[in-house]
Parts: C-alpha cells; sequence; structure tokens
C-alpha cells in the first residue's frame, strides 16, 4: 500500500475495457522527510478520488483483481481509498 497525492488526469481516446468506466488518476507518492520520492505514476480509480486528494494504493495484482471483482483484469496500480488525515507521532 502506497499514500500519494493525486496530482492530475488521464484522458484516452481508446482504453482497455478492463478500464471501463474507471478515471485513470496521475499520483504522486507521498514520504518522509529526507527519504527519495519515486516518481509518479498512473493509478485506476476505484474510489471517485479527485486532484488534490490523498489516496492509498495497492500496488498488486491480485489484491486489485479483487478490488475490481474481474479475476482477468491486468492492472497494476489501483486507488482503493481517499485518506481523511495522516498523523505520524514524533519519536
Amino acid at each position: 500500500m502506497i499514500l500519494a497525492k493525486v496530482v492530475g488526469t488521464v484522458v484516452t481516446t481508446i482504453g482497455h475495457y478492463h478500464f471501463k468506466n474507471r478515471k485513470l488518476l496521475i499520483v504522486q507518492p507521498l514520504v518522509m522527510p529526507g527519504e527519495d520520492a519515486e516518481g509518479d505514476f498512473i493509478a485506476l480509480d476505484a474510489s471517485q478520488a479527485g486532484i488534490g486528494d490523498t489516496v492509498l494504493i495497492n500496488r498488486e495484482g491480485g489484491g486489485n483483481r479483487q478490488v475490481l471483482k474481474n479475476p482477468d483484469a491486468c492492472v497494476n496500480s489501483v486507488i482503493v481509498g481517499i485518506v481523511d488525515s495522516v498523523s505520524i507521532p514524533l519519536t
């Protein structure tokens, strides 16, 4: 699971049928200060997220197929939830 911020949308004229009626969103992983951030990536939206939302992303094929209720889905990253807040305890 990855916490990320939605930073954009993807518009396609032709899409894979497994993505039908789902948005593709560009997300930027959130990291702790001093950590290296991996690059932005595209995730399939399963939670009605929008630009500016902090989201929880599953990046595992088997789990994504379960979320989409499609055992044949070919998707690597799915937004599975919108995060209301994040609390990081001070050490």
